[in-house]
């Protein structure tokens, strides 16, 4: 029979399984990634803050990405790396910085799509409304937006943690590297419909409002685009897009992976990694990739990896 401890302030970690041979090729692995993630992201950040020729709409907006990076990754990978090196009987973690890091991760994770809704929009108006942009897209239009792609997702990842931090729990077993909602409510003995409702209603908000302006915003620049005998303006559309649509879609598919991950426990080592993953990967890919085209994203990337 199972044994229960009721509304424990001290849990434990599952963590990865990592054996004592790849223990320190996997801290080392993850340690450089995370260097990359902060002194590149950083580096941006402080560059477009800096650089007035930089204080435009487009990279105001951008600049959001990699704050969210900073952010979501700071809270996350440091804890794991020194869980890597320890046993897995002393992964502890207060409740407190569980739910801490449950907030923050979700918040990471809606906010990567939030952001790259807005940063559609500004892409739209550029594209397909080029004479307006400068009235449409003014300073408070960027402000908005911004509040917009971060308040939305405060309010929903508030809503998904406030329905779990009122269970009660009875068990001290997070199974995952990191602490996540569904993690938390797993450790109640209540009954979580409502929580499994509301995550689902979560998920649906979140995917076709992200997705249904993704496709609405791209068909209509592709209209432009079709219909337009200006060379020039297609060749800056598709450049200045594809590295939107390629972060979107690395995001999309890293998204999917993991939720159907969630129905195959068997699986729960693909799992964990892919969790991980979700974290670290955006935050390395998004510098480079917005690094490439068009030549004024190449220099941004550019000067912060040398500063």
């Amino acid at each position: 029979m199972e044994n229960f401890t009721f509304n424990s302030f001290t849990l434990q970690l599952e963590g990865l399984k990592v054996s004592k041979y790849s223990m320190y090729p996997v801290f080392m692995s993850f340690f450089f990634s995370y260097l990359f993630i902060m002194i590149t992201n950083v580096g941006i950040v402080v560059l477009i803050f800096i650089d007035k020729s930089l204080h435009m709409p487009m990279y105001l907006l951008f600049c959001n990405l990699p704050v969210n990076d900073i952010v979501g990754n700071s809270i996350m990978v440091p804890r794991l790396l020194i869980d890597i090196l320890q046993p897995p009987s002393e992964r502890l973690i207060s409740y407190y910085e569980c739910v801490v890091q449950a907030f923050t991760s979700h918040m990471f994770g809606t906010c990567s799509y939030t952001v790259l809704m807005i940063m559609a929009f500004d892409r739209y108006v550029a594209i397909c409304n080029p004479l307006r942009y400068a009235a449409i897209m003014t300073n408070k239009m960027v402000i908005k937006l911004t509040v917009s792609a971060w308040g939305v997702a405060l309010v929903l990842v508030g809503i998904l943690l406030g329905l779990t931090i009122r269970l009660n729990r009875c068990r001290t077993r997070i199974m995952n590297p990191y602490c996540d909602n569904p993690s938390l409510f797993k450790l109640s003995c209540e009954s979580v419909v409502i929580n499994n409702v509301y995550g689902l209603t979560f998920l649906v908000i979140l995917f076709t409002g992200s997705i249904g302006s993704t496709v609405l915003t791209y068909a209509k620049i592709t209209v432009v685009c079709l219909t337009s005998k200006n060379k020039s303006l297609n060749s800056k559309a598709l450049k200045t897009c594809s590295t939107h649509l390629v972060v979107y879609l690395a995001l999309l598919i890293s998204g999917f992976i993991i939720i159907i991950l969630h129905r195959f426990p068997h699986y729960s080592e693909y799992r964990k990694l892919s969790a991980v993953l979700f974290h670290i990967v955006p935050g390395c890919l998004n510098p480079v990739i917005y690094g490439i085209q068009p030549p004024s994203h190449r220099h941004l990337c550019f000067m912060t990896l040398c500063l």
